[in-house]
This record gives C-alpha cells, sequence and structure tokens, in this order.
C-alpha cells in the first residue's frame, strides 16, 4: 500500500485506522533495527533503517489482520530504567 493509498484510507475512513506500539531495538553485530508488536503474533520484522521498518511493520501487521482481528497475547505498557550496584 502506497502512502497515497494510506492517507486516504485514513481520511475516507477513519475507523478502519489501527494503530500498534511496536518495540525497536538495533543488533550490535548486524546493526539492523528489529522491530515486534508485544502480544502480537508474528507481528515482527528487521531493515536497514527506522523508516523502512516501519514501512515493514505496516506490511507485516496488514497481512496477518487479513486473517482477522488478533488475538492479543500481551499489551505494552511502558519501559522503566532499572539502577543497580
Amino acid at each position: 500500500m502506497t502512502e497515497h493509498e494510506m492517507e486516504d484510507l485514513v481520511w475516507e475512513h477513519p475507523e478502519k485506522m489501527k494503530t500498534y506500539t511496536a518495540v525497536v531495538e538495533q543488533c550490535p553485530e548486524t546493526g539492523l533495527y528489529v522491530g515486534y508488536v508485544p502480544g502480537f503474533p508474528g507481528a515482527h520484522s528487521q531493515a536497514g533503517s527506522l523508516d523502512e521498518l516501519n514501512r515493514n511493520l505496516q506490511e507485516v501487521i496488514e497481512m496477518l489482520l487479513e486473517d482477522g482481528e488478533p488475538n492479543m497475547e500481551a499489551q505494552f505498557v511502558g519501559t522503566q530504567t532499572v539502577s543497580v550496584g
């Protein structure tokens, strides 16, 4: 789906637009960005840039949603900073 098609979808059918939070990490060995949606089985991807990762995740999520609404196994709550010793 092109960016223009996404804009049309949001404008014409805003109720169909869903937002998911992805956790993003960078692999120290490859430099690739790795992202996943917590609790959403199969919603993960990797890419060489953050923009590319976002597009990849959009594509994966759209594909997964073709099978219907997911049974979310968890919900993203946030992050915490933990100090030790």
